[in-house]
């Protein structure tokens, strides 16, 4: 079942296309990466998915299944939000915010929501630890807590690695594994190829091509094969 149909986007800034003519599907379950050299319009693609930007021209259908305001999104990370004085609970607490409608406090039912999410995010243990006071790969666990805490079937990640040691690497790339495979439906930008070709069903690549495909549908192309060459070359995406 197709939980997001595009067709036909145009997106861009100021009446200025970056992406031309976009059409594809994300089917339930799919782990999609969405990949294409630097400027090419992927982040303008996320923030057009969840509605803070609008499209040139085009449409965006979702499935009736998944509700407006119910995906999760995990953005690239400022220096001042890692600098945020709070607790990892509020930070998380936080991604609920859109459930309130006209209350001001947090109902039960969405504080078990947010302690669900630490828990499926691996991070009850620092509930109460000072956000600011973590290292980066905490810190992106904990802002996967809170989009998850949005996320009603679709999850939305631009670069969530970036900055993160091998490590931490390896440890959130088999979170978002673990989480698809619980069900729940991944899009993410990266430039990183070989996680890529690794944990997705389909490829999107943006560039002066479009594509959208299985993996091994894009291994077959030259779009694949030529980025793989940059990464294998140390190129910068």
């Amino acid at each position: 079942m197709a939980l997001i149909t595009v067709e036909n986007l145009c997106l861009g800034y100021d009446g200025r296309a970056v992406v031309n003519g976009l059409s594809f599907q994300v089917e339930e379950g799919s782990y999609v990466c969405v990949v294409g050299e630097n400027g090419s319009g992927k982040t303008t693609l996320m923030r057009t998915l969840l509605g803070l930007q609008q499209p040139l021209s085009g449409t965006i259908t979702f499935d009736s299944s998944v509700a407006s305001g119910e995906i999760g999104y995990l953005p690239q990370q400022s220096f001042i939000q890692r600098e945020f004085p709070a607790t990892v609970r509020e930070i998380v607490l936080s991604g609920c915010i859109g459930k309130l409608g006209k209350r001001f406090f947090y109902s039960s039912r969405e504080k078990q929501t947010a302690e669900d999410c630490m828990r499926r995010a691996e991070i009850e243990h620092l509930a109460e630890r000072s956000y600011k006071e973590l290292s980066r790969g905490q810190q992106q666990r904990v802002l996967m807590a809170r989009a998850l805490c949005a996320a009603g079937r679709v999850l939305v990640l631009d670069e969530p690695t970036a900055g993160l040691d091998p490590v931490f690497t390896e440890e959130l790339y088999g979170l978002i594994e673990k989480l698809n495979k619980e069900g729940m439906t991944i899009i993410m930008v990266s430039h990183d190829l070989e996680a890529a070709m690794k944990y997705a069903t389909h490829i999107l690549h943006i560039g002066d091509t479009l594509f959208y495909g299985s993996r091994d549908e894009y291994l077959e192309r030259s779009e694949g094969r030529f980025l793989l060459v940059q990464k294998e070359s140390g190129a910068c995406l």
